[in-house]
């Protein structure tokens, strides 16, 4: 498979197009951002890292039941991703109460809610990727009913394999962010990346943030606790 011309930059990955108009290229970058842009860096191998973190976790779901679009990793930063159109909504799912919903609700981070709690974000950066709810999304135009019915299905089966995934490595997952397209014949795709950048995962024993929080709050030693997450999860799925 050929990379051809760029198609898009965003924060943290490069889109190509292929001689394939079935498949992309998505090559992931060394760069952390936060709060919009506002704090930028570059972390040594974070590119690498998350490639192979998020190759091993979107192939897990694969074989699991789960249609994602990742096809398989090309190198140490590329995979090769299936196209699909995107929906432009990010789902949040919230296993333990944490970062902006704590901020927002005035609630102390760590709580464990009784239920596993969906959140719904219009993906509009202009806009800062507003929280919004079913009818806000139905009204846009952006979903349906139906579809948002099928997309927060998809999104707790997800939750459930990942929770036991990295149960098994001796991490929680607190929470997650993940957007989702549709195939030409109509089938729903996760469409996204699963990685520190996007989940928060705090260590069980010692209750460490093991993501990209460390980045955000300057608690340092950030690639380490990615290398530390790539380790576990490559011990669990390779054995």
């Amino acid at each position: 498979m050929k990379q051809l011309e760029l198609l898009h930059e965003g924060k943290s990955k490069l889109i190509y197009a292929t001689d394939s108009a079935e498949r992309i290229v998505v090559r992931f970058k060394d760069d952390a951002t936060a709060f919009y842009n506002i704090k930028r860096a570059k972390i040594q191998n974070k590119a690498r890292m998350n490639c192979e973190i998020s190759s091993m976790v979107l192939g897990y779901l694969n074989e699991n039941g789960v249609k994602t679009h990742f096809v398989e990793r090309l190198d140490d930063e590329a995979q090769l991703c299936k196209v699909v159109k995107h929906i432009p909504v990010e789902v949040i799912v919230r296993n333990v109460i944490a970062g902006s919903m704590a901020k927002r609700l005035g609630i102390e981070e760590g709580i464990v809610p009784e239920n596993t709690i969906f959140d719904l974000c219009l993906m509009d950066e202009r806009l800062g990727d507003p929280l919004i709810n079913d009818h806000h999304a139905v009204a846009l135009g952006v979903v349906t009913y139906e579809e948002l019915a099928e997309i927060y299905a998809a999104s707790a089966r997800i939750n459930s394999l990942l929770v036991e995934l990295y149960a098994k490595v001796g991490v929680k997952l607190v929470d997650f962010k993940i957007e989702f397209g549709r195939s030409d014949d109509g089938a729903l795709y996760l469409a996204d990346e699963l990685t520190p950048d996007t989940c928060r995962l705090w260590d069980v024993e010692s209750g460490e943030p093991l993501d990209k929080d460390r980045f955000r709050r300057d608690m340092g030693r950030v690639r380490e606790a990615y290398e530390e997450v790539a380790k576990r999860l490559h011990n669990a799925l390779n054995k």
